[in-house]
């Protein structure tokens, strides 16, 4: 690989997971398939704001969202291959906070939904 290659690349994979949220979202549904009602409990998040989020993961072939043909209606996201491929990235980001962000940095970020 060239590295004329490597950083558009690098680029657009940290502008699709550094986006507000999609971190959380993709460690949510390592967990498994999950409904929106689950992932919006999950998170304090808007409502508005996770769909868009899991729209644009769903076209980034990160998310799938399946309908079930069932009275109502439900339906359920879950990561696909290319989604679950982020897991190491995930748990290493998960392991370095751990190791390097205190809790006190954590209570002083303040925590709303945008």
């Amino acid at each position: 690989m060239k590295s004329t290659d490597l950083c558009p690349r690098l680029q657009k994979s940290m502008d699709i997971i550094g986006r507000r949220w999609t971190g959380l979202i993709i460690y949510q549904l390592l967990q498994g398939p999950q409904r929106f009602s689950v992932i919006e409990a999950s998170l304090p998040v808007s409502g508005r704001l996770l769909s868009e989020r899991l729209k644009e993961l769903e076209q980034e072939g990160i998310v799938l969202r399946e309908v079930f043909p069932e009275t109502p209606v439900r339906i359920q996201y879950s990561l696909t291959d290319k989604g679950r491929a982020l897991e190491s990235v995930i748990r290493d980001l998960q392991q370095w906070s751990d190791s390097w962000i205190t809790a006190e940095e954590c209570q002083s970020e303040s925590v709303r939904p945008h």
